[in-house]
């Protein structure tokens, strides 16, 4: 879209209404509308046969980048704008960016082409390490996100929300905390972000998540999930002795074990070591296959793209506050498996379907 629309655009929309319209907890009707949203975000002509259309209005959607990672920027009747993520589409580059699962250090560099270096900031916390293959999406998509975002505040549109589905919730997640810790002086700091992460997998460790729950604190940021979706247990989840606090019992194991008698010291160290050991090598394994090996397929999907240095780390955790949809009989009868369709639980349908049933609002037919 060009700018001058767009300018004009979110004039109308500032001068028609003023104030401040988000509120903290999880909101259905917001939600609904979101994921209304979320269906037109989709390239697949399916999802308008069977969802109505969003109240809000469609100012600008951005140009495909990195691994096939796009978004969309919507201004609702209430003057705040939605940064929607595009979730995973049919391209193998999309799927790839979801099991390129390395994890990365919370704050550096990453050089996505010949041209581009991506600074980012996504924790405090040093031992905060996050998903390598969708902080290439948040890079991607993020120096145009902001763009936008000092756009629409210069017209008097001072609240977003971010939302994505799916692979879109977990870059959420990240392009969240992004926008935290940004460090540009030209950003306004009198934003009001909330967020939603619909079906989202899991973006980095538990200090991570730690960390995005401190940012987004008193009813700032959800999760929302189908308790029946496989997708929001993944990536693969691994913890060990290492993904521990510094200060933790296993750092004195040997000291520990020296204070016991002999044969409960033979047996309790041959347990651990068995245990550590096991856990360790898995560790390491997975490391290597999800982010140096898979890194190199990234590589030539992205000419210039040098992959970071990786953490010897894959404890993935969830993050954000939960809001769980829980099936009953008739979910099951509406939405059955069939032995094929293996994302019949992750689908918007079943979602908006379920928050019909415990909230009163969603889509029904």
């Amino acid at each position: 879209m060009k700018l001058l629309p767009l300018c004009l655009l979110l004039v109308f929309y500032a001068l028609s209404s003023p104030g401040q319209h988000l509120r903290p907890g999880f909101d259905p009707k917001e939600y609904e509308e979101l994921m209304l949203i979320t269906g037109r975000q989709s390239d697949t002509p399916w999802h308008d046969t069977y969802l109505p259309a969003p109240v809000s209005h469609l100012v600008y959607r951005a140009p495909v980048t990195g691994l096939h990672n796009r978004w969309d920027l919507w201004i609702t009747p209430d003057n705040v704008g939605v940064i929607s993520i595009r979730g995973t589409i049919g391209e193998v580059e999309s799927w790839m960016e979801n099991f390129y699962a390395g994890m990365i250090a919370p704050a550096g560099t990453l050089h996505l082409n010949d041209s581009t270096d991506f600074h980012y900031k996504v924790a405090k916390d040093s031992s905060a390490y996050v998903h390598v293959g969708w902080m290439i999406g948040v890079g991607s998509m993020a120096p145009d996100i902001v763009r936008h975002i000092k756009e629409c505040y210069r017209q008097g549109i001072h609240e977003f929300i971010i939302m994505g589905h799916s692979q879109g919730g977990a870059i959420a997640f990240l392009l969240r905390s992004y926008l935290g810790y940004l460090d540009d002086p030209d950003m306004p700091k009198d934003i009001v972000y909330k967020t939603y992460c619909s079906a989202a997998p899991k973006p980095g460790n538990l200090y991570y998540a730690y960390d995005f729950d401190d940012l987004t604190r008193n009813g700032w940021a959800f999760r929302v999930v189908n308790a029946r979706d496989w997708v929001p247990e993944t990536p693969f989840s691994l913890q060990t002795t290492n993904d521990f606090n510094t200060i933790n019992p296993f750092s004195r194991i040997k000291p520990i074990l020296k204070q016991q008698k002999i044969p409960v010291r033979w047996a309790l160290g041959y347990m651990y070591g068995r245990l550590n050991g096991s856990s360790r090598r898995a560790s390491r394994r997975m490391a290597r296959t999800l982010g140096p090996t898979l890194g190199k397929r990234v590589h030539k999907a992205m000419p210039g793209y040098v992959q970071p240095h990786f953490m010897q780390s894959n404890a993935y955790m969830t993050a954000g506050s939960p809001v769980i949809l829980q099936p009953d009989a008739g979910y099951y009868a509406r939405f059955p498996f069939d032995g094929k369709n293996l994302f019949v639980h992750h689908a918007l349908k079943p979602y908006l379907y379920l928050l019909h049933k415990q909230y009163g609002t969603g889509f029904t037919e």
